[in-house]
């Protein structure tokens, strides 16, 4: 579905949502969600684009157990790189620790004292 700034039409495509019914021989009615329910859900074809799938959209999924307060326990997979912050009168260390059950992209800078305290058998792993 095409829509742009303050609900007025552009070209920028949202979506995509079901089609729920088809509306004459040139419109749709679709299920948007209810963010959109100040929005007409009929369109005109023209006004729509026809979903292409790409293996890119779709995520990896990877099962955790959930404490009882629905929490879950970060676990650090790897150091992957580290580096050192010079401030004015001190110098701290940094390490990048690659979290399981997220992706490379997702790596952190975290103080190198704090993940040795908290996770020492990380700093084993990974021999840094």
């Amino acid at each position: 579905m095409r829509l742009g700034k303050k609900g007025k039409f552009s070209p920028r495509y949202i979506g995509p949502y079901e089609i729920l019914k088809r509306i004459g021989k040139v419109a749709y009615r679709l299920a948007l969600p209810p963010k959109l329910s100040l929005i007409h859900n009929v369109f005109h074809v023209s006004m729509l684009r026809k979903y292409m799938p790409d293996p890119s959209h779709i995520l990896s999924y990877q099962p955790m157990e959930l404490n009882e307060d629905l929490t879950y326990n970060e676990e650090p997979m790897e150091i992957s790189d580290r580096k050192e912050k010079v401030l004015r009168t001190k110098r701290i260390l940094l390490v990048k620790v690659l979290w399981r059950s997220h992706s490379r992209e997702e790596a952190t800078w975290e103080l190198e004292n704090s993940m040795r305290v908290k996770y020492p058998y990380i700093f084993l792993i990974s021999g840094k």
